[in-house]
């Protein structure tokens, strides 16, 4: 009774294309919002901001972005984490040498030379797709992981070869460093993905999230309707390795605060497509739901045995929580194969008609 639009009426195609088009939903969002930026700050640890919220909402970022390519555009990527790299790397040279500029801006920027490296490997897409793309996207991954460990540059001749944070403030308050308090990362990391967010779903609700759609369904019909293929996709995925970029950037600075190029390897790729495959393809929300299902649930499943009073080793805990997540993921795709937010639309689809189904 309460998840109904009746009285609510569309006069214009803009009303008809909004990303919020029923009442409900803006209000539903409102919520999560106040509570995302009000009551996880005051409420949650340090420990549950600084292990549980940054990671996942990293995470959800990075699965947008490979989303925007793979559910939107129907490119299938193996090199997210590759991406994600350049954008971490990238930001961590440009805080080095131009130390007095805030380091949101260098964030942000960092998008930009990992967008670079997705046009430039996205190029091929043209001619090939599917499975034939999804190697050439495998061997950017392992290209650009020998990069990061190859070429000192990149680390300014560190000897450890990692990246190490340096502490960087914004109006007198450590956001990143060793002294950055947890709930001043969160805030900084959500405002982000939060800003990213509404923008990725502007695009998809746009002219270009439709020429995205229509490459995705049939690319030759969307040429013959005169949508040009070459520049659709390397858009798609200069966009996809932006997002990715921001996403491992915000991952260094404000969660990891030091990586080591083996952070960024192929196992990273796979689970952030996982997270996309499980929320669902095509689908901003699916995206948030696959990562807290992929990232958050395992977290649930180490500590639950402890909480019951269960005494249960270490080991025995991974075993079953690969397990258990494995068995999960099989059940979901067998059961509904289009991921999470397709099973969230049809409680939507049936609060709407509650209490007649027709």
């Amino acid at each position: 009774m309460f998840y109904r639009e009746a009285g609510q009426f569309k006069t214009n195609y803009a009303d008809d294309m909004a990303i919020f088009p029923i009442l409900q939903d803006k209000i539903g969002v409102a919520i999560i919002l106040a509570a995302a930026f009000v009551a996880v700050p005051l409420l949650g640890g340090s420990f549950f901001i600084n292990a549980v919220m940054i990671p996942f909402l990293v995470y959800a970022l990075a699965a947008i972005g490979l989303n925007l390519l793979t559910g939107y555009t129907g490119l299938l990527s193996l090199g997210t984490a590759g991406f994600m790299g350049v954008g971490a790397f990238a930001c961590y040279k440009l805080t080095t040498a131009f130390p007095g500029v805030n380091i949101i801006v260098w964030v942000l920027a960092s998008g930009f030379f990992s967008a670079l490296v997705g046009v430039f490997f996205g190029l091929p897409s043209l001619r090939i797709k599917g499975f034939y793309l999804a190697v050439t996207t495998l061997a950017a991954q392992f290209f650009l992981q020998w990069c990061f460990v190859r070429i000192p540059w990149l680390t300014n001749n560190n000897i450890s070869g990692a990246i190490e944070v340096p502490t960087r403030t914004l109006f007198g308050v450590a956001i990143t460093g060793p002294n950055a308090a947890p709930e001043v990362r969160y805030l900084v990391v959500l405002s982000v993905v939060a800003l990213l967010t509404l923008a990725a779903a502007h695009l998809v609700h746009g002219r270009i999230g439709r020429m995205w759609m229509a490459v995705r369904d049939m690319d030759i019909a969307a040429e013959l309707m005169g949508i040009k293929l070459l520049p659709t996709k390397l858009l798609a995925f200069a966009v996809s390795s932006f997002y990715a970029g921001v996403a491992g950037s915000l991952m260094v600075f404000l969660y990891l605060g030091s990586a080591e190029p083996d952070v960024f390897s192929i196992h990273l790729s796979f689970l952030i497509l996982f997270m996309v495959i499980i929320g669902g393809l095509g689908s901003l929300i699916g995206s948030f739901m696959g990562a807290a299902f992929i990232f958050i649930l395992p977290i649930i499943l180490r500590y639950l045995p402890e909480s019951l009073g269960i005494a249960v080793s270490a080991a025995t805990i991974e075993h079953l929580n690969h397990m258990i997540i494995g068995a999960l993921i099989i059940a979901f795709l067998i059961v509904e194969p289009h991921g999470l937010a397709r099973l969230w639309q049809t409680a939507k689809q049936k609060l709407r008609t509650w209490p007649f189904p027709y």
